[in-house]
């Protein structure tokens, strides 16, 4: 069992969006959302520099990173913000063959921020991207199945916080050794009904690493998407 710190199986799919989202939409209170802006507007907005995509792929696209041997990556994560006391966290699920993960410690986040193989890390600000998450694939546990990464906003239920308040939210995934790209995702749709993206995820496939585009929002916090993967969350 886990503690979220107030710092605050498969595909997904059709079902899985709505599984996900159901009972999430009696917290939420969208229609305190102008509120929420007129307050923020007049405080300064910081904007990050985005990289320049070398291979940029869309929403729900596939793509080959690296064969079975490739040793390690990186998955580098960056956004704007359009209200400046909104933010977003960035997760990783690391999921079995059942599509949740093999316990409570494999989920990478701000308060556990290493997996127990050692393969996977969250870091803070690098020189490019706020959050980057190293992936040590040759040692990965080999009952990992597929990584996926999450975007949560923090805080998000308490004071009505949404992905319309995020923008050019992406994903890259590089390669350590020479830093260049092999493939990244920048997220196009970010609704105000939002306040949680899947946004990519990677596993093995024939022999090859792959990395999928997901870019789909639920109204689920980090605390039910733990829930649905599989993670138990303390009160």
């Amino acid at each position: 069992m886990i503690q979220i710190p107030m710092h605050e199986k498969g595909p997904f799919d059709r079902n899985t969006l709505q599984k996900l989202n159901h009972g999430a939409q009696s917290k939420y209170a969208p229609q305190s959302l102008a509120q929420t802006q007129t307050a923020a507007s007049s405080m300064p907005v910081t904007r990050q520099n985005i990289p320049i995509f070398a291979n940029p792929m869309q929403k729900g696209q596939k793509a080959t990173i690296g064969s079975k041997d490739l040793h390690a990556i990186q998955a580098c994560f960056g956004w704007n913000v359009k209200n400046p006391q909104c933010d977003a966290d960035i997760s990783a699920f690391l999921l079995g063959a059942n599509g949740k993960v093999l316990g409570d410690s494999w989920f990478v986040f701000y308060g556990q921020t290493k997996s127990p193989d050692g393969s996977t890390e969250l870091h803070e600000e690098s020189a490019a991207d706020p959050k980057t998450i190293t992936i040590r694939l040759d040692r990965l546990n080999p009952s990992v199945k597929k990584i996926v990464f999450v975007l949560t906003i923090h805080e998000a239920f308490e004071k009505n916080f949404n992905f319309g308040m995020i923008t050019d939210a992406y994903i890259r995934i590089l390669h350590p050794d020479s830093h260049s790209e092999a493939v990244s995702f920048q997220m196009k749709e970010c609704s105000s009904n939002v306040i949680s993206m899947m946004i990519g995820e990677i596993y093995l496939h024939n022999d090859e690493w792959k990395f999928g585009a997901i870019g789909n929002g639920i109204a689920g916090d980090l605390a039910g998407l733990c829930a649905f993967y599989g993670v138990e969350v303390t009160d």
